[in-house]
């Protein structure tokens, strides 16, 4: 199976002499928001990429909003009407990389995509104004969904961290999850014998490696190259998969996530995890689809062998040749097949 490459035309800065002389401008349409301050300087915005409207892989179709989570503004994507689809990225992508998903299901869903603080086209703030930590963004989901005044459970689709941040959530109200697509993740801890992978574990102890990856972007580039093992990201998405990060100031996220990792059990965000962990299987009964990309190294086969066990009841579609950005790699699979998941009656399992 091989997905269509994106073909998104770049254009010149002349093309568009009423746009800032900038490299980059809108991607969405016109964001829709509250009445606080800053909200204004989200329709000029500096870090996207300059798209034809007449182009059908363009976002344009895609309307973006935002809203104040604590201090922040969160921005999100809201489309379509009906039952709540919720999606949850992880590090360091962002709320684009469900696009085509976006597109799959608004016709019958009403599908939300926000991006983390610190991520995507929300807020990022500065080193001591935020605490970058699991507990936070568990909080921060929660405000969140609060804001939305849902009248009924809602179906959660997670990736990368945003398992962690979405199970969080989920085993403190399980009442008000639907149902589960969980996409090369985890929300456990790292299966029994298993060590953090080298990199990851090299990042954390390298002072050169986290100064490259906050100055150069180093992680999120090599991420956007190694992420697709089936269908390699063409190099204009891979630019909009960056285009967020491309500022020093702006890859802080990036960074905390990775510090985030609780190897040890003296890290703060231990407990965190292990209160999720403990937690899931207050969701044992609850529909879950898995769809996993088998050649990503770091969350490997190992993780979703400790999914099928603790959810023995969940539908697994495994994709040999798939990496990490399973969702990005396998799209014109997963789509569909999340669509006729989301469709199919809940059996009882009482």
């Amino acid at each position: 199976m091989e997905v269509d490459s994106i073909d998104i035309h770049l254009h010149s800065v002349d093309t568009y002499p009423e746009w800032p002389r900038n490299r980059l401008s809108l991607l969405f349409k016109r964001p829709q928001c509250g009445s606080f301050d800053g909200c204004q300087r989200y329709t000029n915005l500096e870090w996207i990429l300059k798209l034809s409207p007449s182009n059908e892989n363009s976002l344009c179709d895609i309307k973006s909003h935002f809203i104040r989570i604590g201090d922040w503004n969160c921005h999100y994507l809201d489309e379509g009407q009906g039952h709540p689809v919720i999606m949850l990225h992880g590090n360091p992508s962002w709320s684009f990389m469900y696009r085509k998903i976006v597109r799959h299901l608004r016709s019958g869903f009403r599908v939300i995509v926000p991006d983390h603080i610190g991520c995507g086209l929300s807020d990022k703030p500065g080193s001591g104004e935020y605490p970058y930590t699991l507990e936070a963004r568990i909080s921060d989901f929660e405000e969140f969904i609060d804001s939305l005044n849902l009248k009924e459970p809602f179906s959660l689709m997670v990736h990368d961290w945003g398992g962690m941040i979405g199970f969080g959530y989920a085993t403190r109200y399980p009442d008000r999850i639907a149902r589960l697509i969980v996409c090369n993740t985890a929300a456990f801890h790292l299966p029994k014998g298993k060590s953090l992978h080298w990199t990851l574990r090299y990042i954390m102890n390298s002072r050169l490696i986290s100064a490259l990856i906050h100055h150069l972007n180093l992680f999120a580039r090599v991420a956007s190259h190694v992420g697709c093992r089936m269908n390699p990201m063409p190099n204009q998405v891979r630019r909009l998969y960056l285009e967020p990060y491309r500022k020093m100031k702006d890859r802080l996220s990036i960074l905390r996530f990775i510090q985030d990792i609780p190897i040890y059990r003296d890290h703060p965000t231990y407990p965190v995890v292990s209160r999720i962990q403990r937690g899931l299987k207050k969701l044992r009964r609850k529909p879950m689809l898995i769809c996993w990309g088998e050649r990503d190294f770091i969350f490997d086969r190992d993780f979703l062998i400790q999914w099928t066990r603790r959810f023995p009841g969940a539908a697994v579609q495994r994709f040999t040749r798939g990496g990490h950005y399973i969702v990005e790699d396998a799209c014109d699979v997963i789509g569909p097949l999340v669509k006729n998941f989301l469709n199919a009656p809940i059996r009882d399992s009482s």
